[in-house]
């Protein structure tokens, strides 16, 4: 089979592998139909993830066809549709046991393109199958289910959940890539009564209007946190989320948020960023940080069904297998391009 496969820091191949096969009882090899890349994918390109080894295949989100079940496998079947999710779980550890399947000490959590071969290829193995793929529900496509394996839940959790947002709050969301307006959809779950859209490209800040957002401030140009104050009496927001991963953007989102506010960090940081505790330890702020824990894909599975959030509005681009690399650098060149989400199909 053909697959994307890591080469160290900026080197990355559309190459032939070996097909995946059952290891464990448990596993399931998955015939992928629908991928799509990750800003995840981007840092590791970086080195930003040395964990990562050359030969490694990327890819952690995919919807795909069940091909083959391990003896242990009781809830799926070949020929099922799934949702491969971007947390792996095994289902039994202290911390699976608490729904944060992120912190996985049964050799799950994150570990799809990351420390065992991933998604972006023509089939992937999937261990602890029971407690990690969703079966598709009827009625919505592979493309809108693909956006839940791993944007969505990640911004609903890591970044509207853990910041408490709340019906009335302020929300301000640095970053209006792919996961900062999924923190916008997320967001207007719980009725703000204004979200701020902070970001460098006025065609991120468009589709941040697109997506919900009541304000967007181009920081190129404008002082965000000047705008936020004059909307908040000065105060500053309830709950400022951080989605981009660089130091100046977390750093931004702390001096965002009111005495009392909460900061909510998404963003894959590859270098350190500064805490300025001369100026914040006075200010009573919560500072939260996660790895996405998936516990809410069902939840999101029942919404998409309902047709109350429209996940396929992401998808910008679409690109078939063997258009993989010109995938990878529309997708890394989004402030020209206008990417948001690209979905690669068989």
């Amino acid at each position: 089979m053909r697959a994307m496969v890591y080469h160290g820091p900026g080197h990355k191949a559309w190459e032939e592998v070996p097909k995946p096969q059952i290891i464990d009882p448990g596993d399931a090899v998955v015939r992928v139909d629908a991928v799509t890349i990750c800003g995840t994918d981007l840092h590791i390109l970086k080195g930003d993830v040395p964990a990562v080894a050359d030969g490694r295949i990327l890819g952690h989100e995919a919807v795909g066809t069940v091909e083959e079940v391990g003896p242990g496998v009781k809830t799926i079947k070949p020929g099922d549709q799934v949702l491969v999710s971007c947390i792996t779980s095994c289902g039994t550890c202290r911390f699976c046991r608490e729904g944060r399947y992120g912190q996985c000490l049964g050799g799950g959590g994150w570990i799809l393109g990351h420390k065992i071969d991933g998604t972006q290829a023509e089939y992937v193995r999937v261990p602890y199958a029971d407690t990690s793929v969703h079966v598709v529900p009827d009625g919505v496509s592979a493309q809108d289910v693909l956006m839940l394996a791993d944007i969505l839940p990640t911004s609903y959790e890591v970044g509207v959940l853990n910041g408490g947002v709340s019906p009335g709050d302020v929300v301000a969301v640095v970053g209006a890539g792919p996961i900062g307006l999924a923190a916008i959809m997320a967001a207007r779950l719980y009725s703000p009564s204004q979200i701020i859209a902070i970001d460098l490209a006025d065609s991120r800040l468009e589709a941040a209007k697109q997506f919900g957002a009541s304000v967007t401030v181009n920081n190129g140009r404008q002082d965000p946190l000047a705008v936020v104050r004059e909307l908040t009496g000065g105060l500053g927001a309830d709950t400022s989320i951080e989605a981009v991963g660089v130091p100046d953007t977390f750093e931004l989102a702390v001096a965002l948020a009111r005495p009392g506010g909460r900061i909510a960090n998404i963003g894959v940081h590859g270098r350190p960023a500064t805490l300025h505790l001369e100026e914040q330890w006075i200010r009573d702020i919560t500072i939260v940080t996660g790895l996405v824990d998936t516990f809410s894909t069902p939840t999101l599975l029942r919404l998409l069904a309902g047709h109350q959030i429209e996940a396929g509005r992401f998808v910008t681009h679409h690109f078939n297998f063997d258009e993989f690399p010109k995938a990878y650098d529309v997708f890394a060149s989004a402030a020209d391009t206008g990417a948001l989400k690209v979905v690669i199909t068989r």
